[in-house]
């Protein structure tokens, strides 16, 4: 399903890529601006508690995520530079979605509960794709598990923006507690993953 999703905006946001191709702007070009504007949509409305217009706004430069990517296969430009560099500052982006929303809490939001959770959120999307990254320097796969990278994105992204636009809170906090329990659950799964890989399953 989320294949198809990928697909449908492939497809959708081709004549962008063309347009910016015939400009001459480079794939590299696409994907650093689009993490700044996740980064500064993030760092600068989340905080000050703008969850709906902070939402629209990083997610217009979410979807150069997409851009980049067509752009670099139009060209025959996709390497592994180009897919470092893309995995790379799609953390960056990540930790930005979630330190906004920290800081929201630290500042105006004034709840250390929720500040906390979303460090934890913070700190385990991380350690989810560390383990992934890590496993495959290794030879080995740590795909899967219940709350991959777009999952927690969507959720976030979808439930913040909710979270905003009717006044609801609690859409945001409790997508914070569901994603810090699942990401903790990708974590070990994907731990686990790999010990059966490396040892054996039936290893004591």
């Amino acid at each position: 399903m989320l294949e198809r999703f990928r697909q449908f905006w492939n497809k959708l946001l081709s004549p962008v890529a063309d347009g910016l191709i015939k400009l001459g702007v480079s794939p590299d070009a696409v994907t650093f601006v689009g993490t700044a504007g996740v980064c500064v949509g993030a760092l600068w409305l989340f905080p000050q508690g703008e969850f709906f217009w902070g939402t629209m706004f990083v997610t217009a430069f979410v979807f150069s995520d997409i851009v980049d990517g067509t752009m670099a296969r139009k060209l025959g430009r996709s390497s592994n530079w180009g897919a470092f560099l893309d995995s790379t500052l799609d953390r960056l982006g990540d930790a930005a979605i979630f330190g906004g929303i920290a800081l929201w809490y630290a500042w105006e939001g004034d709840s250390p509960l929720y500040l906390c959770l979303s460090l934890i959120c913070l700190v385990l999307g991380m350690m989810t794709s560390y383990t992934r990254a890590r496993a495959e320097s290794l030879g080995m796969d740590a795909k899967g598990g219940i709350a991959e990278r777009s999952d927690r994105l969507v959720a976030i992204l979808v439930m913040t923006g909710l979270s905003g636009l009717f006044d609801l809170p609690i859409l945001q906090q409790a997508t914070l507690w569901v994603l810090a329990v699942a990401s903790l659950i990708t974590v070990v799964q994907r731990m686990v993953k790999v010990r059966n890989q490396a040892l054996g399953p039936t290893s004591g």
